[in-house]
């Protein structure tokens, strides 16, 4: 058997650095994890990258799972760590993805860099606990905004070279959001059940409202209608709520889909017609029909430790598969829409760890990046 590829890498000086606590704005190379990183290459990368042209998701792209493949060069361990997040910027031009980790480190893996480019991979340190969220936006690809348990929201402007504070809770917040028709528009799920709305640009909230008994784990909104927004939360409940018909004293959910444990996510598929939901019980939920209440619970073992990320179910590049974790053969489980099951399990011998977390290329169909609680990322292609 021939032996495993060395993984790419990033700088071993990083440890385990936490940021300091500050609200004000901090430079890039105040937070980086080496002084040999070039900041600016970084900077650079990202502010040539192109925009979308519009917001129009790959809903018609249908990708055959069993063609997809990891080459040696797509696989490198970017943080030290779990990885509690992993997001593609949405660019045709350049593959790309940013994590965030369970020590408040935030890392970025240029996957097609040179061999001469770092190995492509630059971490920072903005958060002083795990971070939550990241979010960048199709129109606005500079200006990466992050969350942490620690209550704060950061904003990394790439053109300033800084990391900014867009906003701070006294409590922790668990999930952010943007719909895809407002780049300057930010929610924001936290500890007691609460989302709130927000204009990055003034820092200051707009609107808060009650929706949930226990923390929100995620909020996605419909790429059909923005109006429409799904959350899942910790008390075994996920919704669907119309922004137009909440109300401060009892917003009512269009849709409430009841689990028997903590409710993991949330989403909506790429058409906006499909709601799956993945919680601790050992279901994805599936929900479909005009008004989402076609509901149907499909067996899947979503237990995790505590030491790996929870289980997160995603879309494929259209409404036919959802994708998630298998703990027993180290893979990516293909559950059939259609037929309600699963029907395929993506494996490959050099991922030595339980992928937990996912995220796929919004323009580029059949690309997938997986991350373990090893902090290593894996990137599958077609």
């Amino acid at each position: 058997m021939a032996p495993r590829k060395k993984l790419k890498t990033y700088s071993e000086e990083i440890g385990f650095k936490k940021s300091p606590r500050d609200i004000g704005d901090i430079a890039m190379k105040a937070l980086s994890s080496s002084c040999l990183v070039d900041d600016k290459r970084l900077a650079t990368k990202i502010m040539g990258m192109k925009s979308n042209d519009s917001l129009e998701t790959n809903s018609s792209h249908s990708v055959d799972v069993k063609s997809m493949k990891i080459d040696e060069k797509n696989a490198a361990r970017v943080l030290s760590g779990a990885i509690m997040e992993v997001e593609f910027f949405p660019t045709k031009d350049t593959r790309m993805v940013a994590v965030g980790n369970t020590y408040g480190n935030v890392g970025f893996w240029n996957i097609d860099s040179d061999e001469d480019d770092d190995n492509g991979i630059y971490v920072y340190y903005p958060h002083t606990g795990c971070v939550s969220g990241i979010s960048i936006h199709p129109y606005s690809l500079s200006k990466i905004i992050t969350s942490c348990y620690d209550g704060f929201v950061r904003l990394l402007d790439v053109e300033k070279e800084s990391f900014g504070l867009a906003y701070t809770s006294e409590h922790p917040i668990f999930s952010i959001c943007r719909p895809y028709d407002n780049m300057n528009s930010l929610f924001i799920g936290e500890e007691h059940g609460s989302v709130g709305s927000l204009d990055i640009r003034s820092s200051k909230p707009n609107s808060s409202w009650k929706l949930h008994k226990e923390k929100i784990y995620t909020i996605d909104f419909n790429s059909q209608n923005t109006k429409l927004m799904a959350t899942s939360s910790k008390d075994k409940t996920a919704c669907i709520w119309d922004l137009r018909k909440l109300d401060h004293l009892n917003p009512q959910p269009l849709k409430l889909v009841n689990h028997n444990g903590a409710v993991n996510l949330a989403y909506f598929s790429p058409s906006g017609n499909l709601l799956a939901t993945t919680s601790k019980d050992d279901k994805i939920g599936l929900m479909s029909g005009a008004n989402y209440d076609v509901e149907c619970m499909i067996n899947h073992p979503n237990y995790t430790s505590r030491f790996i990320s929870s289980f997160r179910g995603i879309w494929g590049w259209d409404d036919g598969f959802i994708m998630v974790g298998n703990t027993k053969l180290k893979g990516v489980d293909v559950i059939c829409a259609e037929e309600k099951k699963l029907t395929y399990t993506m494996t490959n011998r050099d991922i030595n760890a339980i992928p937990c977390r996912f995220d796929t290329h919004p323009m580029l169909p059949g690309v997938l990046a997986i991350s373990t609680a090893g902090g290593r990322v894996y990137v599958w292609d077609i």
